[in-house]
């Protein structure tokens, strides 16, 4: 399998493959030897970017957080020529959130320490802050970021979750201080969660040249089609957070989604992965698998190309969040 061409990640000087592998599932719904093989068939298949975060899985009974971080090291250091292929991306700030200021100086250097442990990797390739900090100010978070940069402990920063004001503030910050900039952000975007992407902080995405990686691309797993009906919830642990998508507009979207993956013999999900990189201002969107079968249809993803009639018609049918 081939996949298209690299894209950048702002002015970081980093490029990846337009497919970002979802570290989320590591330690929860993928144990450790399911989550090797499904990182070997993604790394194998030319593409490079894993995605993951210190407090993932602390949600799973019995997690704490850190155990995706630790698979992805284990896996790291079971073939050290493997560091050199991936561009490795985690957060910070979540974790110590409910300890207060998830993104104060002290919490990112212990934060980093803690990552690189866990990676087993002396420096991270993209480091985000993972929520807004609306207690510790926002130079005080780039100032600590910029320290990391500067001692080669992570390569570029960038934010998750930001809206449009406030990364306007952080990327107003660093020019005023002389301090990295956030070069890459990470929106939630789907066909069903457009609002909080396009608009304003999409416009601002562009202008400044950023790198986007869209997070819960599939919306939860609504967009693959296995959920049609309030039945269809059990299906799987994520299934209670695509209720709000079983309504008339989610309709029109699988429909659409539907006809185009007829015409390609491909699937519901794999148009929507398919849309998402062909949007003006994606650098690639984030999706995670559970089993090899499941990463072999995000693989093909990459490379099914949609027609202007049918990025039309998806388009059109996503159009309203109403």
């Amino acid at each position: 399998m081939t996949h298209p061409g690299k894209r950048p990640l702002g002015r970081s000087g980093i490029e990846i493959a337009p497919l970002v592998l979802g570290g989320n599932v590591f330690g929860w719904t993928a144990d450790e030897t399911t989550s090797f093989r499904i990182l070997d068939r993604f790394v194998d298949a030319g593409f490079d970017a894993i995605d993951t975060a210190d407090v993932y899985s602390a949600w799973a009974p019995g997690n704490r957080g850190g155990e995706s971080e630790t698979i992805i090291g284990n896996w790291l250091a079971a073939d050290p020529s493997r560091r050199d292929r991936c561009v490795i991306i985690t957060k910070c700030g979540a974790a110590l959130k409910e300890k207060g200021g998830g993104l104060s100086a002290s919490n990112i250097v212990a934060s980093v320490e803690a990552s690189l442990r866990r990676l087993r990797t002396d420096r991270i390739d993209v480091y985000l802050s993972h929520y807004p900090d609306p207690v510790t100010p926002i130079e005080e978070t780039l100032r600590a970021h910029d320290a990391l940069v500067r001692e080669g402990k992570v390569r570029a920063i960038g934010a998750s979750n930001y809206d449009a004001a406030q990364l306007r503030e952080a990327l107003d910050a660093s020019a005023r201080a002389g301090l990295a900039r956030y070069e890459i952000i990470q929106p939630e975007y789907n066909l069903c969660e457009r609002a909080r992407y396009e608009g304003p902080l999409r416009d601002l995405a562009i202008a400044e040249g950023l790198g986007v990686i869209t997070y819960y691309s599939l919306a939860s797993g609504f967009l693959t089609g296995k959920y049609r009906s309030r039945e269809d919830l059990g299906k799987s642990p994520r299934g209670t957070r695509v209720a709000n998508y079983l309504n008339p507009r989610g309709e029109r979207i699988l429909a659409a989604l539907d006809e185009v993956a007829a015409a390609h013999a491909a699937t519901p999900g794999e148009v929507a992965i398919a849309w998402l990189i062909a949007r003006q201002g994606v650098s690639a969107p984030i999706a995670s698998a559970t089993s090899l079968e499941q990463l072999e249809s995000l693989l093909r993803a990459t490379e099914l190309r949609l027609s202007p009639p049918e990025m039309l018609l998806v388009d059109n049918a996503s159009a309203s969040n109403t």
